[in-house]
């Protein structure tokens, strides 16, 4: 049986040293936290052949005198803390003592520093954990490490390195995560001669973002600013249309150390539910400031795991904190165009048989002499061509949705009428006959009837006979110039309705803006806030023959655990013999399938496991809200779609759907004309 016996030196070292340098990105992060640590303002890095075979860490900080070098590089010695009550009190990314003597232990290192008390410096050398010389040498202030072969002594961990450029990402991918936990320090990466990364040091946290991930990155982003007592969050998130399919770009910051918490992400992810899809992830860069006591970093050797002393404070701080920011920062999307490049030179080609979506109906066919429906035209003979008229300012009449009054409305808009047939098309001439949406599609009248409507989707004409309206007299173009109320505006603040297109999508001008909007988008998202923001006055619609629903005995269980919160939400359940009875669901979800209903909400509380929190109660009135929606294809009045038109314009918290969907994109007129070449 083997003896009992202390391993020599060497072999200690290099068993320590295999908690600290895993691969030449982990000699990167420890050096480079030295210099952080030691007050540098300007910090290069530099590698070749992935970090592998040349390591070179250079910085402006406060160096180490002559006679503390040898004992920098023992194992446990360190300047950052000297007993165990610092330890609650950690405020330095490196604490441990064991990075120096652990590089050293593996690799050849060549140390060059010095202090401003010292008008020469020092270059002291050490191989294989064994000092080899140390003597006097010309240099700036602070330090310069370089570090050569590294595992030379340690074939077998050589065969576990990855390519050189894979190790190079990992050191490349340090250093980036250190450049935006102190953006105060200017950072200089070189990789193989080659600089791919410097950083201003100005303090500016979205300049080091900007100089590690780009421009394009940067403009996604939206600040973040806000605090919970002694917990403070500050940083970058990113907008909802910027979200990621994974989430490689999620940094955390603990007390400005680069940690991976899920208490952080999950509440990062929570906050931005029902703003992006499903499988997509936001994107941030977020310092979490915590009481130095509420928070243990000695957990792992690397340093980049945390314990909290409480969660809590700690998921409210992030999750309030992005929901402040979402609110305050995001806007809708813009839809951006393709550069319009060699347009002006194209032929015109025009295909006559080619149908359309959304079209305007050719005028009529118009005799010599009809001058009121082809005003200024009345002197024209066949046979002469007519001549080029002069230049006018565009006119158009004045469509009714810029006031509250529905009958004055309806009177004046008797230039549109709706196409039967499949589609949501409008035809806009000027006729004295016009047929009513709700006398022309008694069908979808019908269906649409089925679905709970709220007051502000209240059917445009309702209530109005045919004996409300008033023919438009045509103006003559010719002969005078329209007056000056019912001239387009495009600067105007009230939405204007164009139209619909594929049946799905609303056409609205507000501002010189297009608005693309999704109806069923749209729609579902006011209803999902109307359900959360009733959800503890919902209006109960009860059934005629209440549901009787039968599930797992932990189901059962579960459901009933959280009755008075399922009341909240609008459902009347009670105990039926083993079973579960629904009397009354929400008034929108009185045509859905109760069965599956309750069955999906009982799963769910049972995998949680406790009681629904507020937040849970989300994914019942996502399908409340999604199945009670108007649909795409659904024919909706010019009424209907102003008002949504209006309350998706007015509301800047409605920008995407509960499965995080947007809502609606908008054009610039400027974007519009740059397309046609009206400017460059």
């Amino acid at each position: 049986m083997p003896t009992i016996k202390v391993l020599d030196k060497q072999t200690a070292e290099m068993i320590a040293a295999g908690e600290v340098v895993e691969r030449p990105a982990s000699v990167v992060k420890e050096l480079v936290e030295n210099a952080v640590d030691a007050g540098a303002k300007s910090i290069t890095a530099e590698i070749k052949n992935g970090g592998v075979t040349y390591i070179r860490i250079s910085d402006d900080g406060a160096g180490i005198s002559a006679d503390e070098l040898p004992t920098a590089f023992l194992r446990h010695a360190t300047s950052k803390i000297s007993s165990p009550e610092d330890l609650d009190a950690i405020g330095t990314l490196g604490f441990r003592g064991e990075a120096l003597a652990s590089v050293a232990a593996v690799a050849k290192v060549s140390f060059l520093t010095r202090t401003a008390e010292n008008e020469e410096g020092v270059l002291y050398e050490i191989m294989g954990g064994e000092e080899t010389g140390m003597r006097e040498a010309g240099c700036p202030v602070g330090s310069t490490i370089t570090v050569r072969d590294l595992f030379y002594n340690l074939p077998a961990r050589m065969k576990f390195l990855k390519k050189d450029q894979t190790e190079a990402n990992a050191v490349a991918g340090v250093i980036d995560r250190l450049a935006l936990s102190h953006p105060e320090v200017a950072f200089t990466f070189i990789k193989d001669g080659k600089q791919t990364l410097k950083t201003p040091g100005d303090g500016r946290l979205i300049s080091a973002i900007h100089a590690v991930y780009g421009g394009e990155f940067a403009k996604s982003l939206i600040p973040l600013e806000y605090a919970n007592g002694s917990f403070r969050a500050e940083g970058y998130i990113s907008k909802p249309s910027g979200s990621r399919k994974n989430r490689n770009m999620q940094h955390f910051y603990i007390n400005g150390r680069y940690v991976k918490t899920r208490t952080a992400m999950a509440a990062l992810e929570q906050a931005y539910k029902n703003a992006i899809m499903a499988g997509k992830f936001p994107a941030c860069v977020l310092n979490i400031t915590v009481p130095m006591q509420a928070v243990d970093v000695n957990v792992h050797p690397a340093k980049t795991e945390v314990r909290f002393a409480d969660e809590k404070p700690v998921f409210d701080v992030v999750y309030y904190g992005v929901k402040s920011a979402l609110n305050a920062g995001d806007r809708r999307p813009e839809l951006t165009l393709k550069e319009n490049s060699g347009a002006r030179e194209a032929p015109l080609s025009i295909n006559k048989e080619a149908p359309s979506s959304a079209h305007i109906l050719p005028p009529p066919e118009i005799k010599p002499d009809d001058t009121r429906e082809n005003p200024g035209r009345g002197d024209e003979s066949p046979g002469r061509t007519p001549a080029t008229p002069a230049p006018r300012e565009i006119y158009t009449p004045v469509l009714p949705f810029s006031g509250d009054d529905t009958s004055q409305s309806v009177a004046s808009f008797s230039g549109v009428r709706y196409r039967s047939g499949k589609g949501a098309n409008i035809d806009i001439f000027v006729d004295e006959d016009i047929v009513l949406p709700d006398k022309a599609y008694p069908a979808e009248q019908e269906k649409r009837s089925a679905i709970p409507k709220t007051p502000e989707l209240s059917p445009f004409y309702d209530g109005v006979n045919e004996n409300t309206f008033t023919p438009l007299e045509r103006p003559d173009l010719r002969e005078e110039s329209p007056p000056p109320e019912q001239r387009l505006d495009f600067a105007t603040d009230e939405p204007k309705l164009i139209g619909e297109v594929f049946g799905t999508y609303i056409l609205a001008e507000k501002s010189g803006t297009l608005y693309i909007i999704d109806k069923h988008a749209a729609h579902e998202r006011i209803l999902f806030e109307q359900l959360k923001a009733n959800r503890r006055e919902a209006h109960v619609q009860l059934l005629l023959s209440p549901a009787v629903v039968t599930l797992s005995k932990e189901e059962y269980d579960a459901l009933l655990q959280n009755t008075v919160l399922l009341e909240d939400a609008g459902f009347e359940i009670e105990d039926f013999d083993g079973s579960i009875l629904v009397r009354g669901v929400p008034s929108m979800a009185e045509d859905l399938e109760i069965n599956a209903l309750i069955q999906e909400i009982a799963g769910k509380l049972m995998a949680k496991e406790r009681e629904i929190s507020t937040e849970g109660l989300d994914f019942i009135f996502h399908s409340v809200a999604c199945r009670a929606a108007v649909k795409a294809g659904d024919r909706l009045t010019p009424g209907e779609m102003l008002t949504l038109a209006k309350q998706v314009l007015c509301e800047d918290s409605i920008r995407y759907c509960p499965h995080g969907r947007p809502v609606c994109y908008e054009l610039g007129k400027k974007e519009i004309e740059k397309q046609f070449g009206r400017i460059q």
